[in-house]
């Protein structure tokens, strides 16, 4: 029987399709190259074709994960009658809807990348993010500085900036992994969404306006993240 060749994105989407269901399955450290080979159905030197190393898939499937979420907010990104200070609340609130429903899932990642000597690695994954995500915050902050709302120089500029914002958070959200599920847990909850309020101010004072105008965090979503990170994952 002749083999099938498969266009190289086909392969590509493949493999991350593997990565994502093993990765969630088993966690990142658990799944080894040879299982995303033998789960994608390709050879090693298949593989290598594509990716360089696990650490490239993961960084790979972060990407795509953070397409699909983005895809996800396009009624928000190009509704057409939303001010740009009304378009960031609502892409922040269902962007914080969006990852409280994906925790529980997502727990194997995050084993990984808040293990003490990972930092390095989570640096890397959260590069990834940003590069779908940056852009996309960019355009709202440009309406905002078109609308004259928005007091900043470089829209770009300052999407990067509220973005790296999130790697303050690690040891805040490292130490919610190991709260999750015990007596520490509403202290651990506590700690992260003062971090996350005091961000909120921060990314006020990077757009020139009045605190608590960019609705950051709400009450009770820190704790929500913890919980999600105390229940097993499927």
């Amino acid at each position: 029987m002749a083999r099938q060749i498969k266009p190289a994105e086909q392969r590509r989407g493949e493999l991350l399709d593997s990565a994502q269901a093993l990765f969630f399955e088993r966690g990142y450290d658990k799944t080894t190259v040879n299982d995303l080979i033998q789960h994608a159905g390709l050879s090693k030197g298949g593989f290598y074709h594509h990716f360089s190393s696990k650490e490239e898939v993961l960084e790979a499937l972060v990407e795509r994960l953070a397409s699909a979420s983005m895809a996800e907010l396009k009624d928000v990104l190009e509704g057409p009658d939303l001010d740009a200070l009304t378009r960031l609340n609502t892409f922040l609130s269902r962007a914080r809807q969006m990852k409280v429903e994906q925790i529980p899932q997502m727990r194997g990642l995050f084993e990984t990348l808040f293990q003490p000597g990972n930092q390095v690695l989570y640096h890397r994954i959260n590069a990834a993010s940003m590069a779908v995500v940056s852009p996309l915050l960019a355009r709202i902050i440009e309406q905002g500085r078109q609308e004259d709302r928005f007091d900043v120089p470089d829209a770009h500029l300052a999407a990067e900036t509220i973005l790296h914002l999130g790697a303050a958070t690690y040891r805040s959200v490292a130490k919610a992994m190991n709260a999750a599920g015990t007596d520490e847990a509403d202290s651990a909850a506590d700690e992260l969404e003062q971090v996350l309020r005091f961000q909120g101010v921060v990314v006020d004072r990077i757009l020139g306006l009045a605190d608590g105008s960019v609705d950051y965090v709400e009450a009770g979503f820190a704790r929500a993240i913890i919980d999600g990170l105390a229940e097993p994952r499927n």
